[in-house]
């Protein structure tokens, strides 16, 4: 697999750290021969206690993507973890795209928790009550979740506001209202 993009936030990437990238997602390979390109970013931010190194990955395949992200003490530990995280998605994408397609049925293998395809095992609705992105933050905290589904009175759409990595807060609308 051929690194199309390896980006560095608040770091040099070295060609030490290219090589060790580039290695270790080529064993990704045997789990999908139609990757595509990888894009890669590598940041680090030491004010983040405990894994100051960040490295994220988007790979691109012909039918969609798998992305993944993880931390570490330095940029080789967050590679190795990430990829480790990618190998099981890429299992279980080709799974999903081989069941889809209707050739044949994944083969089922041993699987432990974490690598069972995920399945909706609960549906919980309520009303949406109009809000502001301030309120809705408020609520999501005091409900102790990490998002929380609104309708927001300023755009009158339906909107999620999200806790970030950095403690901050997202909020995603839909662009087609």
């Amino acid at each position: 697999m051929h690194i199309y993009k390896l980006i560095g936030r608040d770091i040099d990437i070295t060609d030490a750290m290219r090589s060790y990238a580039e290695e270790k997602l080529a064993k990704l390979d045997r789990f999908s021969d139609q990757i595509v390109d990888a894009r890669v970013v590598m940041s680090y931010d030491d004010r983040i206690g405990g894994a100051p190194a960040k490295v994220e990955v988007q790979l691109n395949l012909p039918n969609g993507m798998v992305r993944a992200e993880e931390r570490g003490g330095d940029t080789y530990t967050a590679t190795d973890l990430v990829v480790d995280k990618l190998e099981r998605q890429l299992k279980k994408f080709k799974g999903r795209m081989i069941a889809k397609r209707g050739q044949e049925k994944p083969t089922p293998e041993p699987e432990d928790e974490a690598d069972r395809p995920p399945e909706v095992v609960r549906v919980k609705r309520y009303v949406l009550r109009p809000m502001s992105a301030d309120d809705a933050a408020m609520q999501m905290e005091a409900l102790g979740h990490d998002f929380f589904v609104f309708k927001n009175v300023d755009t009158d759409l339906v909107s999620v506001i999200y806790l970030r990595h950095d403690g901050d807060y997202g909020m995603i609308e839909p662009a087609n209202p």
